[in-house]
């Protein structure tokens, strides 16, 4: 996350805290936050009191700049700050900055990357025809991403303490397998060949965490207080794939953020894997059920569980289904274009879903109907 955090403030947030918090001689004399900051990075705790000084001396103290040093978050790739970064009492080190700076990358880019998802696939991949399913909810893409833009924030508050601790460097964050600044077993097993290593080793270790977190929230003390909201769209369209409860979101994040605490992660294959997961989270939603799988928990396995709620907790593969005894093979209609979206089909789907929500859930309360148009679509006859 340093790598992202270094181009934001670069690019908006260094400009941004230098016209919030303006470094002088006033407020330079004593900045308690600042002081604690350079003395963990074991600087003169009065350069910057000094620096100031000096400008104002000189008598021009808009001349004052921090004592904050710029070191690269990677070896690869970096950008070179302009004076603005030396501009602000809040250096990049603070950890108030990081912690606001970092909660408002983590709202702006995760709906940026919600929407821009979504909506790509729901004009080039998901079938319309879907609204005209009797389990579809009225008017239900709104009220999807209504439910979305509610969680996205307060997902966001409890999130930003992992991304504060890693890029504060509390974890096994590398940018060389080689030489990670660090030493972990893994590497010294592995050695470069890690950098391959991690990306089934993040897959098998997240997918066994959200099976179990997802197994959990379908228990009959959380089900109702956390999960239901996102088992409200029975027949879900791609902006359902970040529908859900903030605390419901969150908990299935879980395993994401704790890996590079257990496990060592290059920097850009952090930024990668964390860009795959808003994409698949979308693809799972999309009702385009290309992955006939029986490894692959994909479309049609998550349509399966939104319409029957007990099965198909994986995220990734059906491995952890197929051991708890929670797998069910997607229906084979599913695969066949003419007969997934036959009135046969639907009738069989919603008699047995009506028999599972009274099961789960006690009654149904969900109101169904049609979709009123949008971004351009029509109602499919």
């Amino acid at each position: 996350m340093d790598v992202v955090l270094e181009l934001a403030d670069t690019f908006l947030f260094d400009r941004l805290w230098a016209n919030l918090l303006p470094i002088n001689p006033a407020v330079a004399n004593f900045d308690p936050i600042s002081t604690i900051t350079a003395g963990f990075k074991g600087f003169d705790y009065n350069a910057t009191y000094n620096a100031a000084s000096s400008a104002a001396l000189a008598g021009d103290a808009s001349l004052a700049r921090s004592a904050w040093s710029f070191q690269p978050s990677s070896e690869w790739f970096s950008v070179q700050p302009s004076e603005f970064a030396w501009m602000s009492r809040w250096d990049r080190d603070n950890v108030w900055r990081q912690m606001l700076t970092l909660y408002v990358i983590t709202w702006f880019f995760g709906a940026a990357i919600y929407f821009l998802c979504a909506t790509l696939s729901y004009l080039f991949v998901f079938d319309k025809t879907t609204f005209n399913h009797p389990k579809y909810l009225k008017n239900q893409i709104r009220m999807e991403i209504a439910q979305t833009q509610r969680s996205i924030p307060i997902m966001a508050v409890l999130t930003v303490p992992f991304f504060l601790l890693e890029v504060r460097g509390h974890g096994y964050m590398y940018d060389d397998a080689l030489a990670p600044g660090f030493t972990h077993p893994m590497l010294s097993l592995f050695g470069s060949w890690y950098n391959w290593i991690q990306f089934p080793l993040f897959i098998m270790f997240t997918d066994c965490g959200i099976y179990w977190i997802h197994r959990g929230l379908h228990s009959k003390m959380l089900y109702k207080r956390l999960h239901k909201p996102h088992h409200k769209w029975i027949m879900p369209t791609p902006f359902a794939s970040h529908a859900f409860h903030p605390l419901d979101g969150y908990a299935q994040s879980v395993p994401y953020h704790l890996f590079p605490f257990l496990f060592p992660l290059q920097k850009f294959a952090y930024i990668a894997l964390f860009t795959f997961i808003q994409i698949w989270t979308v693809m799972i939603h999309d009702g385009e059920y290309v992955a006939n799988s029986p490894v692959i928990n994909g479309a049609a396995c998550h349509t399966m569980h939104h319409l029957y709620f007990n099965y198909n907790y994986g995220q990734f593969t059906t491995l952890w289904d197929r051991l708890g005894g929670s797998y069910r093979q997607p229906n084979p209609e599913l695969f066949e274009k003419e007969k997934k979206m036959s009135e046969v089909e639907w009738s069989r789907q919603s008699q047995e879903m009506e028999k599972m929500v009274v099961e789960v859930e006690g009654r149904d309360e969900r109101t169904y109907g049609t979709e009123e148009p949008l971004l351009g679509s029509k109602k499919v006859q």
